[in-house]
């Protein structure tokens, strides 16, 4: 017994030796596996209908809502912080632009006028930045914990989101904005989901080269190349693979048959396959985790929100101001609730009371699971999208099973308590 227990020992130092010089991330490269358990599993549970085109189109779209908010979650709690408002910003937001789509822009410009989809994104954008950096202010200069602050604005945005108008939907909005919530023209089509792919291997291949030449450098050890050409190949196929199942889920026969007749295309018997391709509210998602990555890791206010969550008095007597760093977090987690406001508001196409309802745990939850601690200074921007994801794939699988919605938060809070419990065990290891 004790040579078997021996065997196990070494053989479990030579697996973390490995993974230790690949230079993986251990935590993420589990989520990526119970992902693809949960996925299998839906799949055969659901009787082959979780893994189809329609299925994962809708599923990236639900998805990148909650995602865009995520990403933002990550630096507040890395701050040793959480705001508990985000999901009511979403709503006081949501209604604010669609009251203003239908009210004074549709006065001032007319109905249809082109400019007023950007100035509804503007306004959304502005409008969540300022409640943002309200709360921020609050919290940094008066001392208020975040706590109570976000739970404060919980309320208070939500009742203003009533009060905006009666608790009455606001609808229709703008064409051109509806599109920005995906539906049925809110994509992009096949020719341009391909030239994006094309574009995301190309930036996966020169992610990898110019990894390997600044480690080389600065000194760092480096990983294997066979390594890095399995690290590229995979990322490779994900992408591609994922864009051929996008392509494969088609308009609906009526709205193709719109699209070809304003693009001067024969209509052949046989009827006519027009490929969605990838929903815009993904690529939304896919260039705002880019910049939220490359803020959150190249920029020196990314390097300042970490040093404040790993120790907030190092991080003073170094000459950050911490005050101002956190006003900042929270004006972006604003200005990322707008986003997905916008993304919210064009998909129902109205703005209603109840948006953003519950999405705050969602998000929390997105975050946690992906690997932020709690304790602060630990968290990774692709690891939050992962999470959103995992938890989006839940929600989808048991909706597809029949599942009855308080069964679904059940299994949302388990998954969030057994995901903080992982982060303990994490953290007391490392601590060992």
């Amino acid at each position: 017994m004790s040579t078997t227990s021996e065997e196990a020992k070494q053989e479990r130092r030579s697996s973390s030796k490995l993974l230790q010089s690949l230079d993986i991330d251990t935590r993420l490269l589990g989520m990526l596996g119970l992902l693809v358990v949960i996925w299998i599993l839906f799949h055969i549970l659901s009787g082959g209908t979780f893994l189809t085109p329609r299925n994962l189109w809708n599923l990236s779209v639900q998805t990148a809502s909650v995602a865009v908010m995520a990403t933002g979650m990550v630096l507040v709690i890395v701050t040793r912080n959480i705001d508990l408002s985000v999901g009511a910003i979403v709503g006081v937001v949501g209604m604010l632009i669609a009251i203003a789509q239908t009210g004074w822009l549709a006065d001032w410009l007319g109905l249809g006028h082109p400019a007023i989809w950007i100035l509804a994104v503007a306004l959304a954008l502005v409008a969540g930045t300022f409640v943002g950096w309200i709360q921020g202010l609050i919290i940094a200069y008066v001392g208020v914990p975040s706590f109570i602050v976000t739970l404060g604005g919980l309320l208070v945005w939500r009742g203003i989101a009533w009060w905006f108008n009666g608790g009455q939907t606001v609808a229709p909005l703008d064409p051109t904005f509806q599109l920005l919530g995906g539906g049925s023209r809110g994509s992009i089509g096949a020719g341009w989901s391909w030239f994006i792919a094309a574009l995301a291997v190309i930036g996966i291949s020169f992610s990898l080269v110019n990894s390997r030449r600044q480690r080389r450098r600065f000194g760092f050890k480096l990983r294997p190349l066979w390594a890095d050409t399995a690290i590229g190949a995979v990322g490779t196929a994900v992408v591609l693979g994922g864009v051929f199942f996008l392509n494969r889920y088609y308009l609906p026969v009526s709205v193709a048959m719109e699209v070809a007749e304003e693009k001067g295309l024969e209509w052949p018997p046989e009827g006519l396959e027009i490929s969605r391709g990838i929903a815009i509210p993904v690529l939304i998602l896919i260039g705002v985790t880019l910049l939220m990555g490359f803020i959150a890791t190249r920029r020196r206010f990314g390097r300042y929100v970490f040093a404040l969550g790993g120790n907030p008095d190092a991080a003073e007597l170094g000459g950050i101001n911490t005050k101002r760093t956190l006003v900042k977090v929270f004006a972006l987690m604003g200005l990322l609730a707008g986003v997905s406001a916008v993304i919210g508001t064009a998909r129902l196409n109205a703005g209603v009371t109840s948006l953003g309802t519950l999405q705050e745990l969602y998000v929390i939850a997105a975050a946690v699971i992906g690997g932020t601690s709690l304790a602060g200074g630990v968290g990774t921007i692709p690891g939050a999208v992962l999470g959103a994801l995992v938890m989006q794939s839940l929600q989808s699988g048991m909706v597809l099973l029949g599942v009855d919605a308080p069964l679904q938060d059940i299994v949302v809070g388990v998954v969030l308590v057994a995901a903080v419990a992982v982060d303990s065990y994490y953290r007391r290891r490392a601590e060992t």
